[in-house]
């Protein structure tokens, strides 16, 4: 297997994606920087993280290494995690150790294809970039045009990949059997034991998100299974005659 230095870190160990929206009660760098210092108390061995300002703030907090991204919509485009180069170029300015973008085969801004994307991205910065792909025909053409490492972080949420409660198993399983960068197994991995599953099928590490640090999920998970055990407990209140 071909792993770039920085990624050896990593090997078979958990990444935390250290992210909330602007509409998110915990945004806010400060608030991002303490989440990434208790993913480290609690073992995590890097970082996710979106924007400059939170990569900044969370390289100040920790001294793990930050994966990092921009989300950004360009009207007329689909991708948005780190479309362009200019997003890539703010990324590692602020920080970051690698680079993260969208690697679907759908149109990208500036009327790049993805090996320009990847190439410019990698010849600015000096960043290794991890391939955020949708399913196994664009994971092959990232790895084509040159990408470090790739992720199944946007399985699920394009129109050509399978709309699934859970990890994608399936795709995980297949690309690390084909791969020869590494794979992180990434998107909707709720509990420790997918995770563990994740690194059994050969991902070479796991990144989880909202099942860590956006507490308005977990507490909604516990709310829901505790609503479905309510109504299965509700007295029969109907009357005979």
């Amino acid at each position: 297997m071909k792993i770039h230095p920085v990624f050896c870190s990593f090997s078979k160990g958990l990444i935390v994606s250290c992210q909330a929206l602007e509409n998110e009660p915990l945004h806010g760098s400060a608030i991002m920087a303490a989440m990434a210092r208790a993913a480290k108390e609690g073992g995590a061995v890097g970082i996710r993280a979106n924007s400059p300002a939170d990569i900044a703030a969370i390289r100040q907090a920790v001294d793990l290494s930050i994966i990092g991204l921009q989300k950004q919509i360009v009207p007329g485009y689909l991708p948005y995690i780190t479309p362009t180069l200019a997003a890539a170029v703010g990324v590692a300015d602020a920080g970051a150790d690698i680079i993260a973008l969208d690697a679907t085969l759908r149109i990208h801004p500036e009327g790049r294809s993805l090996e320009d994307l990847i190439q410019a991205v990698k010849n600015i910065t000096g960043k290794p970039v991890l391939a955020d792909v949708d399913n196994i025909l664009s994971a092959l053409a990232a790895v084509q045009a040159g990408a470090d490492a790739v992720s199944t972080t946007l399985s699920g949420y394009t129109d050509d990949s399978p709309r699934l409660d859970g990890p994608d198993f399936e795709l995980i399983a297949a690309l690390s059997a084909r791969l020869e960068i590494p794979l992180f197994a990434e998107g909707r991995i709720n509990t420790p034991e997918e995770a563990a599953h994740a690194i059994e099928l050969g991902a070479f590490a796991v990144i989880v998100g909202g099942a860590i640090t956006r507490p308005q999920l977990i507490t909604r998970r516990f709310v829901q299974k505790i609503e479905i055990i309510n109504k299965l407990r509700q007295p029969d209140d109907r009357r005979s005659d």
